[in-house]
């Protein structure tokens, strides 16, 4: 099966012929691998339980050097636990989402019968993308606006919309601040460098990480691209790229939690989730660019800048109308399932 094929049959619907109950729990779960996490490291596991399905944390796949206090990590648990909610909607199961801090922590989803309902969010879950490419510049309607708001608002997280030059250009200097030193860091390019997947097969072969071709890098062989990398990857470029992205976007969203621990975290993350699927239901794409939540020495006078006291901002995404990128992978359900007995 060659990469188009493994895309094909990864981001797409279900016939909706699933009439075994273990069979729907574990295409609700394919549904929810199909959320974003950090370097598409997919750090999370699965545990079918009574009437439940528990998130639980994968600290094999953290990205340390990128997310040292595992915020992302969490945050992409709630991404996969909002997939979840509405895919098991869609199969006649109302998923109550919860954090369980106990341990390592984990979100459970518990699932009672209901009436199925396929929203205009689980439509979207195959389309959505992080669209890492140039947007074409124009505004997004009010009416829009106001969806992504009420799509991105959550129990203690909120979300600002900045949609004025002045306050994207404000945002845009933190974020090539923080990108500088990002590059500039050997431990971040390393860590960058292990999840990219410099051509098809490696992005086959592993079903994780970040594919060239989705960052708009034509694919190599991992040699060659190593090589490429390792030469081409500097703050000067890095920083003119960003620049023309982020000022050929409509907005950029950021999200904030009241709240610095993992239980808002989590929350954040089906936020962000709601508000990517609402965008791609509305045609809108979006990108992270969280360079300056992501770095400690930044964050605080991000936040000082947008009159934020008392919270965190927690995630800064860029928004606009433009063109699909190629998609990246998913592993298979039976690498990220396990069993109840499994700890």
């Amino acid at each position: 099966m060659n990469y188009e094929q493994m895309v094909a049959s990864l981001w797409r619907h279900g016939d909706g012929q699933v009439s075994d109950h273990a069979a729907r729990l574990k295409e609700v779960i394919r549904y929810a691998t199909l959320a974003p996490s950090g370097h598409n490291s997919q750090c999370w596991r699965f545990r079918i339980d009574d009437e439940a399905i528990a998130i639980l944390p994968d600290f094999a796949r953290r990205t340390p050097v990128v997310d040292p206090d595992d915020h992302h990590l969490y945050v992409s648990l709630g991404c996969a636990a909002e997939n979840l909610s509405l895919a098991a909607r869609a199969f006649g199961m109302q998923g109550e989402v919860t954090y369980v801090p106990e341990g390592l922590g984990e979100v459970r989803v518990t699932l009672a019968a209901c009436q199925p309902e396929v929203s205009p969010l689980f439509e979207a879950i195959p389309a959505r993308q992080c669209t890492r490419a140039d947007y074409d510049g124009s505004p997004i309607a009010d009416h829009e606006l106001y969806l992504l708001q009420a799509a991105g608002t959550g129990q203690g997280v909120s979300i600002s919309l900045l949609t004025e030059r002045v306050a994207i250009e404000q945002v845009l200097g933190f974020v090539l601040l923080a990108n500088s030193l990002q590059v500039g860091n050997r431990a971040f390019r390393q860590e960058l460098e292990t999840w990219i997947r410099f051509g098809a097969r490696e992005a086959i072969e592993t079903g994780d990480g970040l594919f060239a071709r989705s960052m708009g890098s034509p694919a190599t062989p991992r040699w060659l691209g190593r090589w490429l990398f390792r030469a081409l990857f500097r703050q000067g470029a890095e920083n003119a790229r960003l620049t023309r992205q982020i000022q050929s976007s409509a907005g950029i969203a950021v999200f904030i939690s009241e709240a610095d621990d993992r239980k808002h975290w989590v929350e954040a993350g089906r936020c962000y989730q709601r508000f990517a699927l609402q965008a791609t239901a509305l045609g809108i794409c979006n990108a992270f660019i969280n360079q300056p939540v992501e770095e400690m020495s930044v964050r605080p006078a991000l936040a000082e800048a947008l009159g934020i006291v008392g919270g965190r901002p927690d995630l800064v995404v860029r928004f606009g109308r433009g063109k699909a990128m190629p998609r990246s992978l998913r592993r298979p359900l039976e690498a990220v399932l396990v069993s109840s007995s499994s700890p």
